[in-house]
């Protein structure tokens, strides 16, 4: 009978070679695919949008719109004489309407009394669309005017991807939130904030390094060297720049590690991402079960654990099917007005425009088959609106 061969220990693969030079080959293919697609010189810009994007942007009607133009504080007509609206052109009619006001109906910002929103959008499991969702969120609150701040807590950095900077060749040591919140030799955060192509829209980039919080807390905690606590960290750091934003939407890693307790702790609203289907409503059940029990602990430590409101989305959420619909009518039967009203649909024009580093707001309406944008479009901004409904109503607006 014969017997099995057994391998020789030089024959049998070092998983740690192995993996390090498939990641070092990965990278280089990505970057040699940055190019194709980018020359070395590109920079991401917004798009141009239509009268009636930018009307409602600045929260008026198109009419309205078409009137202020006319009276020369809009671009000039193009050879069609239809009036396309960058960004600056939005935020320069904004203060036109505004100059005089003392409301601040169309410039959203901050006034006397009203807190800094800090929005965490999270979930144990990959794939639920969190990264998307605070892309999105971040974009459409800044084109509404706000004044925000993007963090990506994720060390797979895709968020940063998306806005244009690729954690691994524009992203340096310390330039993460970690340089900020690490426990030697600190930064100020104001170090680590970039301005993006989007007006209104600052961002703290991520990259691998943030992992190293994750192994240097358990040592900080044992040695008692850190004068301000894991979780209370970011929330921190966030007070010395607070007074230059309205609303954080931070990205949080899909775990629950020492980063996302202390995003936690620093959110003054939660937003918690899952995809309708059995398996990933099963994984959010355990998710949640360790969340409180983690939570409850922090309390007890002195974290904050109040939030203005929590809210469950529904992403990637394919209206023709039977179990997804059912799955969310069983999560709606459950939670409640903790659902938001509006799902975000899959949609291929998101995925499609994820393929080349942009959002929805970034690509052109004509790149895609009409119907199949206008759907994704309409779906991210009942979202996205919702989202802003109850930002203002905390701040006690209308």
């Amino acid at each position: 009978m014969l017997q099995p061969r057994v391998q020789s220990v030089d024959e049998q693969e070092h998983l740690p070679s192995l993996l390090a030079a498939d990641a070092q080959e990965l990278a280089h293919q990505l970057q040699e695919h940055q190019r194709k697609i980018f020359s070395p010189t590109a920079q991401k810009s917004m798009r141009l949008f239509s009268p009636a994007e930018a009307a409602s942007f600045i929260g008026i009607g198109e009419g309205y719109l078409r009137q202020i133009a006319s009276e020369g504080h809009g671009p000039q007509p193009l050879s069609n004489g239809r009036r396309m609206y960058a960004v600056e052109d939005i935020e320069r009619i904004r203060r036109v309407l505004d100059e005089g006001s003392k409301t601040g109906k169309y410039i959203p910002h901050r006034r006397p009394g009203e807190k800094l929103q800090v929005i965490s959008v999270m979930n144990f499991k990959g794939g639920s669309g969190k990264t998307t969702t605070s892309a999105h969120l971040s974009q459409y609150l800044a084109l509404r005017g706000y004044r925000v701040l993007a963090i990506d807590l994720d060390p797979q950095a895709s968020l940063s991807a998306l806005f244009g900077h690729q954690p691994e060749l524009d992203v340096g040591e310390a330039e993460t939130l970690y340089g900020a919140i690490r426990y030697e030799t600190p930064r100020p955060i104001a170090d680590v904030v970039r301005s993006t192509y989007t007006t209104n829209l600052h961002l703290i980039p991520g990259n691998l390094e943030l992992m190293e919080f994750e192994h240097e807390t358990p040592k900080a905690m044992i040695g008692g060297s850190a004068e301000t606590l894991f979780f209370a960290r970011i929330g921190e750091v966030l007070t010395e720049i607070e007074s230059f934003y309205d609303v954080v939407v931070i990205d949080c890693p899909p775990q629950l590690g020492f980063l996302t307790m202390s995003a936690l702790c620093a959110a003054t609203s939660v937003l918690i991402t899952v995809h309708p289907q059995m398996l990933d409503v099963m994984s959010m059940s355990q998710f949640l079960s360790m969340t409180s029990e983690l939570m409850t602990v922090v309390e007890k430590a002195g974290g904050r654990t109040s939030y203005d409101w929590m809210r469950y989305l529904v992403t990637r959420f394919e209206p023709n099917d039977g179990p997804q619909s059912q799955m969310t009518g069983f999560m709606r039967a459950i939670f409640g007005n903790r659902m938001l009203h509006n799902a975000m649909v899959k949609s291929t024009a998101i995925s499609d425009a994820g393929v080349t580093k942009q959002t929805l707001y970034e690509v052109e309406r004509s790149q895609f088959i009409r119907g199949t944008y206008d759907r994704a479009m309409d779906s991210l901004s009942l979202v996205n609106a919702e989202i802003e409904e109850m930002i203002r109503s905390v701040w006690g607006r209308k």
